[in-house]
């Protein structure tokens, strides 16, 4: 499926709309991870949760659950949450 990836993480990937595939978004992390090594860790902590940071859509809708099931047609998303004031 198709994955855009943040600016923050382009230097794993090269390129800001990737292929992987997976049954669930952990799978799918796993196989991002696989094809571009450390990119996992970026996104999520050692207690394998989401990083407070980042933010993940599949087909525009908001994901909180790495068990969050996905369809080879899913289009996922992440983004960097910016912060300052």
């Amino acid at each position: 499926m198709k994955v855009l990836i943040p600016g923050p993480l382009l230097s794993y990937t090269k390129s800001r709309e990737v292929e992987a595939a997976g049954a669930t978004f952990a799978e799918l992390l796993s196989d991002l991870d696989r094809q571009y090594p450390g990119i996992r860790f970026r996104v999520i902590d050692e207690q394998d949760r989401m990083r407070r940071h980042m933010r993940f859509f599949v087909n525009g809708e908001q994901v909180f659950d790495l068990a969050r099931s996905l369809r080879p047609t899913d289009s996922v998303q992440i983004v960097q949450a910016l912060s300052g004031g």
